[in-house]
C-alpha cells in the first residue's frame, strides 16, 4: 500500500503531527490531486486550539488544509471533462446530500502530498496563475469577495470600512476597489497592517485605539458614516466600534469568528436608523471561478499575498509562525 505525508490534527489532544498515511484512491466522481500548494489560515489555528470544532467529521482525526491547488494525478470512474496533469484549484468545500462539508475540517484536506476531491469541486486554472496564488483564492480571497458582493451587497461609491487587515481583510481592501466602493477605510491597531492597507488601496487607514476614530470616519464620509462595515478581526470590541459609525440603513457584516455574545448597547438608535447585522461564512460555487478570471485577466494582483513558502514537513512550525504573527504574514504556503 502506498503512503504519503500528511499533517494530521488529533482533536481530543489538540495535537498536529506529521504522519505517513495511506495514499487515497479516487472513487466514482472523484479525482486525486497532487498538491502543489496549500494555504495556512487562522481557521486552521482555531481548529488546532479548539476554538473551532468540526460538526460533520467522522472520527476525531483530520488532515487540515482547505486552500489547495495542484495537478490531477488520477481520475476516478464517471469523471468527464478532467484529465491527468490538469492544473486545478479546489473549492474549500463539497456538497454532500444537500449539506456543505468543509475541506480540511469535515473531511481530509490538502496539508498532504495528495488530496481527494469530487469533480464538481475542481476548477481548472490557467498556466499563468502560480499554484501558490491559486491555492489561496478559495477562502482567503473568495470569502471576502462573497462578503462584499453577496452578503454586504456593496454598491459603487458606498462608504465602507474594514476592521482587521490580516489574511482576509487585506484582500477585502483590494476587492472593494474592484467593486467601486469609496471611501475605503481600514482600521487596525497594527501600524504595519495599516501601511499594508494603504498599499493595497485603502483611502484612509486608522488606528482602532484612536480616541478620535469615530470623528475621523465621519469626516471622511462627509458626515454620513459607513454604509457597509466589515469585521474581519473577530473581536467583540470591533463590532461595538463599527456599530457606532454606521450610516442610516448601514450594514455590519460579521466575517471574523468569535465565540462571545453579540451586544447592541444602544438598540433604539440602531432600530430607528434601520441598520442591520449580517453574518457571513465562506463563499458560493461561483465566487472562486470569478476570482480566477479576475486574477488571470490582470484585474487582481495576488503576488503580494504570499508571505512565505515552506515544506509540508514543517507544518507545525509554520502554524506557530502564524500564531506569533512572525513577519506580519498575509498567507503562508505549504509545499509538499
Amino acid at each position: 500500500m502506498e503512503t504519503m505525508l500528511a499533517a494530521r490534527l488529533h482533536l481530543p489532544s489538540h495535537t498536529l503531527s506529521m504522519e505517513q498515511v495511506p495514499k487515497p484512491v479516487p472513487g466514482a466522481g472523484e479525482v486525486l490531486v497532487k498538491v502543489a500548494a496549500a494555504g495556512v489560515c487562522l481557521s486552521d489555528v482555531h481548529l488546532i486550539d479548539g476554538g473551532l470544532q468540526p460538526q460533520l467529521l467522522e472520527g476525531d482525526t483530520v488532515t487540515l488544509g482547505h486552500e489547495v491547488a495542484g495537478t490531477i494525478a488520477e481520475v476516478g470512474p464517471d469523471v468527464t471533462g478532467l484529465a491527468v496533469d490538469d492544473r486545478v484549484a479546489l473549492q474549500a468545500g463539497e456538497l454532500r446530500k444537500g449539506v456543505v462539508y468543509t475541506r480540511g475540517v469535515d473531511y481530509d484536506g490538502g496539508w498532504a502530498e495528495y488530496a481527494l476531491a469530487t469533480a464538481e469541486s475542481v476548477i481548472r486554472i490557467p498556466d499563468s496563475l502560480p499554484f501558490e496564488q491559486a491555492a489561496i483564492i478559495p477562502d482567503a480571497v473568495s470569502t471576502p469577495w462573497a462578503a462584499i458582493t453577496a452578503t454586504g451587497d456593496v454598491r459603487p461609491a458606498q462608504a465602507v470600512a474594514v476592521w482587521g487587515i490580516g489574511g482576509l481583510g487585506a484582500h477585502a481592501v483590494q476587492l472593494l476597489r474592484i467593486a467601486g466602493a469609496y471611501p475605503i477605510i481600514a482600521v487596525d491597531p497594527n501600524a504595519a497592517a495599516r501601511d499594508r492597507a494603504v498599499e493595497f488601496g485603502a483611502d484612509l487607514a486608522l488606528d482602532s485605539a484612536d480616541p478620535e476614530l469615530a470623528k475621523k470616519i465621519k469626516q471622511a464620509t462627509g458626515g454620513t458614516g459607513i454604509d457597509v462595515a466589515f469585521d474581519f478581526a473577530g473581536v467583540a470590541a470591533v463590532r461595538e466600534q463599527a456599530l457606532r459609525v454606521l450610516a442610516l440603513q448601514g450594514r455590519l457584516v460579521l466575517v471574523g469568528i468569535v465565540n462571545e455574545p453579540l451586544t447592541i448597547k444602544y438598540s433604539a438608535p440602531f432600530v430607528v436608523a434601520q441598520q442591520q447585522i449580517r453574518g457571513h461564512y465562506g463563499s458560493g460555487p461561483t465566487h472562486v471561478p470569478q476570482l480566477i478570471r479576475l486574477t488571470a485577466g490582470g484585474r487582481l494582483d495576488l503576488s503580494r499575498s504570499i508571505s512565505g513558502v515552506f515544506p509540508l514537513a514543517e507544518a507545525p512550525a509554520v502554524v506557530d509562525r502564524l500564531v506569533r504573527k512572525e513577519g506580519d504574514p498575509i498567507r503562508l504556503i505549504l509545499r509538499p
